[in-house]
């Protein structure tokens, strides 16, 4: 396993990370605790995770992802042997998340109360990287190429950093990023880290695969320059990516079949797309699910991919990834298909 650094920090975090979102709603606890016992074993240090969480998101699932890896840190006492990663939540009607029913926003109170709750479901006193979910202005997040402009209420970003700052100083949070975050936003981030003393940004946490490259078009280049590494999830575009899904199928107990959310995967663009993805692991004689994900750890802007699982079986393919070897050949017949079908499914 390869590690590397996260920003700016000086800790070396696993070039695979794991995903947990489904733990509490189509995992176990005693299967998220197997999860993170082959992955510990297996040289990955990293876990991300989120007070939302599990997915989709409703009442009786909040929470319970956090809940199962806090005891299995109490089941194990290895939590000095984890680079623990959480996340609040950003602007949304969902109202069972705070005390006092109101929606989430990333106002100081609310940041510091979601912080309060994730330490206590996860049985710890601090988290190493404290992540905001999604921006809390409001912005085109999902599914969607470009800026259109949206009036909503938001939080100044400098009054956010304030209040990150008092969770830091306190020692409950060592580090902080972004998720779902534009270039505008981590940059302005950034500005006002430098110009008010306040904390950097270490990493941002986008969707990255071969489907959805859109981080590519000025994220990588503040990755490189500004040391906000790329912690990308959907590397397998919710298991599009796999060939599950061609022709029509749907395998029992999938998340399209549970929740029939994924139609951003689902248009002719990005059936062709994939197909052609599908094609060259076959040509070179390579998992699709693995080709994938060597895929999006080789970037050199990525810092860690962040895998899911709902069994064994694809933990064990989705860690072992990253033993691809990953040739000149595979690296240009995949540009000749992006270029072919640039962006299908951002």
């Amino acid at each position: 396993m390869e590690y590397r650094e996260l920003g700016r920090t000086g800790v070396k975090v696993s070039s695979i990370c794991l995903g947990t979102m489904t733990w509490g709603q189509q995992n176990t606890e005693s299967e998220g605790h197997e999860q993170m016992d082959y992955a510990i074993a297996n040289g990955i240090n990293f876990f991300d995770t989120s007070e939302m969480y599990a997915v989709p998101p409703k009442p009786e699932t909040q929470g319970s992802t956090e809940k199962i890896v806090g005891s299995w840190f109490k089941a194990r006492k290895n939590r000095d042997k984890v680079i623990l990663a959480t996340k609040v939540a950003g602007r949304s009607p969902m109202t069972w998340l705070r005390d006092d029913g109101a929606g989430t926003e990333q106002s100081k109170a609310q940041i510091h109360e979601a912080v309060d709750k994730s330490l206590k479901r996860l049985q710890t006193d601090y988290i190493d990287l404290y992540q905001l979910h999604w921006p809390d202005r409001p912005i085109n997040l999902f599914g969607g190429l470009g800026y259109k402009h949206i009036d909503g209420a938001s939080h100044p970003i400098g009054e956010i950093l304030e209040a990150l700052q008092e969770v830091v100083k306190s020692g409950k949070v060592r580090f902080i990023g972004l998720s779902n975050e534009t270039p505008w936003g981590t940059m302005t981030f950034l500005h006002h880290a430098k110009t008010k003393g306040l904390p950097r940004v270490q990493s941002i946490q986008n969707a990255y695969n071969l489907v959805n490259r859109t981080f590519e078009l000025g994220g990588s280049e503040i990755a490189h320059r500004d040391g906000v590494g790329l912690l990308a999830y959907s590397p397998l575009a919710q298991g599009y990516l796999t060939g599950k899904y061609q022709n029509g199928a749907l395998p029992e107990g999938s998340r399209k079949a549970l929740f029939n959310r994924l139609q951003r995967y689902e248009s002719p663009q990005a059936n062709k797309a994939i197909e052609s993805y599908l094609a060259i692991a076959k040509k070179h004689g390579l998992d699709a699910s693995q080709m994938a994900n060597q895929f999006v750890t080789t970037r050199p802007f990525v810092t860690s991919n962040i895998i899911g699982a709902t069994n064994m079986e694809q933990l064990k393919l989705a860690v072992t990834s990253v033993d691809v070897k990953w040739s000149k050949e595979l690296e240009d017949e995949i540009e000749a298909a992006h270029l072919d079908q640039p962006n299908p499914c951002p």
